[in-house]
């Protein structure tokens, strides 16, 4: 078990082999450093390749390069990956409990739930919490209580806005494919709240489940056979880790798509509409900051977005053959030509 573990440690030392050479750093590195260093946990429900591939890992130690902390110096980091199976989860983070954090930084909804079922009072510092009030992770987002505060990423506004864009982007669209990923804890819930929409805006929708990389390819088949016109992808880790290959599908099938970061654009997706989740990777360290200076995670503020970005891809609408109307172009915050 230890060793298994092991292999997913990341100390910032290592980083630039990880980056340069696809390598990790010694699995035992972390249990070299001085015993009294405060440490931070970073546990992330997709892959390693994954953190690094997005930047989400770096924007994350760059904040806490921001602030001052240095990797074996004033703070001791520990990273574990989950690979995007729920099973690993309570494993990992019984593994973190044992080596006695001072915070952890979640990321992903599946990683947030399981940090709450296992009962533990170690302050967590979300990066991506859908909706923490209604979920039960927080009283409120003035005032948390418990040990979970961070950052929330949408909200029934922000979905509604999708279904808008796609109605603007495509004036005779009645058919919306929905995918969403049965192990993340808040999809159910968000799923109701975008077909609710859907159907408001007198769409039919077609909801398609994929919690592995093959169900993603099933998913784009059986949208071909309902004969959706376009698609909205739900925020998920996994989907991160899959993005290349979500964009790469829809292109594939010549399908209108969007997401709910505009990272989606970047990685080949038509359209994508919501906060730069980088930010709120580089923002966690302010949280743990915070919490390694003895502020209680339950009276810190949840932050929620305040900007949102529309991202166009017009290699992409090209390769489709999707004349993305000038009004949306105009209102695009960023341009892939």
């Amino acid at each position: 078990m230890a060793a298994q573990g092991d292999d997913r440690v990341i100390t910032r030392r290592k980083l630039i082999v990880a980056l340069g050479a696809s390598a990790l750093a010694d699995p035992l590195a972390v249990f070299a450093q001085p015993a009294n260093l405060r440490r931070v946990a970073f546990l992330y429900f997709a892959s390693r390749q994954s953190a690094l591939e997005s930047r989400r890992y770096e924007r994350f130690l760059q904040g806490m390069r921001d602030l001052g902390y240095t990797d074996g110096k004033n703070y001791e980091l520990v990273a574990r990956f989950a690979d995007s199976l729920s099973e690993r989860l309570p494993g990992l983070v019984e593994e973190i409990v044992r080596m006695k954090v001072n915070v952890i930084v979640a990321t992903g909804t599946p990683v947030v739930a399981a940090l709450r079922r296992s009962g533990g009072a170690i302050p967590v510092v979300m990066t991506v919490g859908a909706d923490p009030v209604g979920e039960g992770y927080a009283a409120s987002l003035a005032r948390p209580g418990g040990n979970f505060t961070g950052l929330a990423t949408g909200n029934a506004e922000l979905f509604a806005k999708h279904v808008e864009l796609l109605k603007t982007a495509l004036p005779k669209l009645s058919r919306l494919a929905i995918l969403w990923n049965p192990a993340n804890d808040s999809h159910p819930a968000r799923l109701k709240q975008v077909q609710a929409i859907a159907q408001k805006a007198g769409l039919r929708d077609v909801r398609l489940s994929a919690r592995t990389a093959v169900e993603i390819e099933h998913g784009f088949a059986a949208m071909t056979r309902e004969r959706a016109q376009a698609l909205v992808v739900l925020n998920d880790s996994f989907f991160v880790q899959q993005m290349r290959q979500i964009a790469a599908l829809s292109e594939k099938q010549r399908l209108p798509s969007l997401y709910g970061a505009i990272e989606y654009a970047d990685a080949g997706g038509l359209l994508g509409y919501g906060q730069n989740i980088l930010d709120n990777f580089q923002r966690a360290a302010i949280y743990v900051d915070k919490i390694l200076k003895g502020a209680k995670p339950g009276e810190l503020p949840i932050e929620q977005p305040t900007r949102v970005s529309l991202a166009i891809n017009l290699k992409t609408a090209r390769a489709i053959g999707f004349a993305v109307p000038q009004e949306l172009i105009l209102r695009a915050d960023k341009v892939i030509e």
